[in-house]
């Protein structure tokens, strides 16, 4: 969706006239709010399904984000399947990242844009709600290991169905994380 700056303003100064008559309609005025300021226009689409918006791809960081929450939920539902014996079977797989797997996001300073688009999925979309609560901000550069991480499990993930990661699948994804040049031979 693109709108102009004009018509910005326009949506702003009704999302006060909203506010101010107190309406109460199918239109949220603090989340247009939010999809503007923040710049995330796209979110508006997602959030009212119901109106026949012109055909728009997303932008191509919203997709990159959301595969990357979709591959950490099924992790993270997997690891707490688990009982004691596996999550320790598992840690032997995966020496460095094993132990209760966490997303813990992006790198506020230099991915913010993938940081915003994960907090608005999460805090404004009701997206991926088992993230709620989370900062995002891990402090230090992380969207090369997610990409490492979803090249393996993309082709996992086409036939994973509703079922959840077995203990190999959730070692092979784990250890994308690692550097290739840091990896034991």
């Amino acid at each position: 969706m693109k709108l102009s700056d004009g018509e910005k303003i326009i949506v702003l100064m009704l999302t006060e006239l909203y506010e101010k008559l107190g309406i109460d309609g199918e239109m949220d005025p603090d989340f247009l709010r939010s999809a503007i300021f923040n710049d995330k226009l796209w979110g508006i689409r997602w959030k009212y399904t119901g109106i026949p918006f012109s055909e728009a791809d997303d932008p191509a960081v919203v997709r990159v984000v959301v595969d990357i929450l979709d591959m950490w939920s099924f992790i993270e539902r997997s690891y707490a399947e688990l009982n004691e014996a596996q999550k320790a079977e598992l840690a032997t797989h995966v020496p460095h990242f094993g132990k209760d797997p966490k997303f813990h996001g992006f790198d506020g300073n230099n991915e913010g844009e993938y940081m915003g688009t994960a907090l608005f999925l999460v805090n404004e979309l009701e997206r991926f709600e088992e993230f709620k609560g989370r900062s995002f901000n891990c402090h230090h550069p992380s969207i090369e290991m997610h990409r490492r991480m979803l090249e393996v499990f993309e082709p996992i993930r086409k036939g994973l169905g509703f079922r959840s990661l077995s203990i190999g699948e959730l070692a092979t994804i784990l250890n994308a994380q690692v550097h290739p040049s840091a990896r034991e031979a």
